[in-house]
């Protein structure tokens, strides 16, 4: 039992539809640990405000941050250093305190790597399988290098181009395309990763796939984990795909961020009964 109370948090914005404080007050639970998971709300060009929340981080009065839409990117020249992982995906989503600097990490890409892994068996399918990401943002930047470290053959789909480049420029076997009607007919991926917000709460009505048939035979991914069946994962599934949502991501990243701040390693059991009640 310890008794030093332990202040995480999440920042970004919005924040509304986080599933953070469930997950990481059951992770505080399950080891007796006192302490609270706050939201931080900091809004996107509000650098000033980014600032005084990291510098509580700074006195300890913040045992550790998640970092989420928009600020994986923007957030970066606010710390003292990136871990390998972080420097290397260029997004951060975890941060913490380490002999006085503020340090950057990225547990997403081994989150999604391994329930990606946990849910499909991927990617055991010969080589080089193939990958469609919708998006190009922080969560992009995580998913395209977990796939290509195991081996993926990747293209990123995105409005920006601009932005697709910038990711793709850092590795091998990752190539861009515009996000249109006419090119999404003409690719057949055996996975597609949903990593833009479109279909998060409150917009569940929307999808970021346009209005034509999904590829045969691909497997659905949307990182969007609010609500638990999304738009884009419904219509999958109408179609005879199986699909899945980002719930497990959530999991598999909020255990490895929770070790970081606290050295215990929670349950997988414990934090998804706890998004479940």
């Amino acid at each position: 039992m310890q008794s030093t109370f332990i202040q995480l948090g999440l920042t970004g914005y919005p924040l509304g539809h986080s599933l953070s404080p469930k997950i990481h007050s059951a992770a505080l639970s399950e080891f007796g640990l006192q302490g609270d998971y706050s939201l931080f709300p900091v809004l996107p060009d509000d650098r000033q405000g980014m600032k005084v929340l990291l510098n509580r981080v700074r006195e300890q009065n913040i045992r550790g941050l998640n970092v989420t839409i928009p600020h994986k990117e923007k957030i970066i020249p606010l710390l003292d250093e990136l871990t390998p992982t972080a420097r290397a995906i260029g997004a951060v989503n975890t941060i913490f305190l380490h002999k006085g600097k503020l340090i950057g990490e990225n547990t997403d890409a081994a989150g999604f790597s391994t329930n990606l892994k946990q849910k499909t068996g991927f990617p055991d399918l010969g080589q080089p399988p193939a990958a469609l990401i919708l998006g190009a943002g922080g969560s992009a930047r995580a998913v395209v290098y977990a796939l290509n470290t195991d081996g993926w053959q990747v293209t990123i789909a995105a409005r920006r181009i601009d932005q697709a480049e910038e990711v793709a420029r850092s590795y091998k076997n990752v190539e861009i395309m515009e996000f249109n009607e006419r090119t999404l007919k003409n690719i057949n991926p055996q996975l597609i990763v949903n990593t833009t917000p479109i279909g998060m709460v409150p917009d569940t009505d929307r999808s970021p796939w346009p209005d034509l048939p999904m590829p045969q035979n691909t497997i659905v991914y949307d990182l969007v984990y609010n609500p638990r069946e999304t738009k884009l994962v419904r219509d999958a599934r109408a179609q005879g795909l199986s699909a899945f949502t980002g719930i497990g991501m959530l999991i598999e990243q909020a255990t490895r961020a929770f070790e970081i701040w606290t050295g215990y390693r929670p349950s997988r059991s414990a934090l998804m009964n706890a998004v479940d009640r």
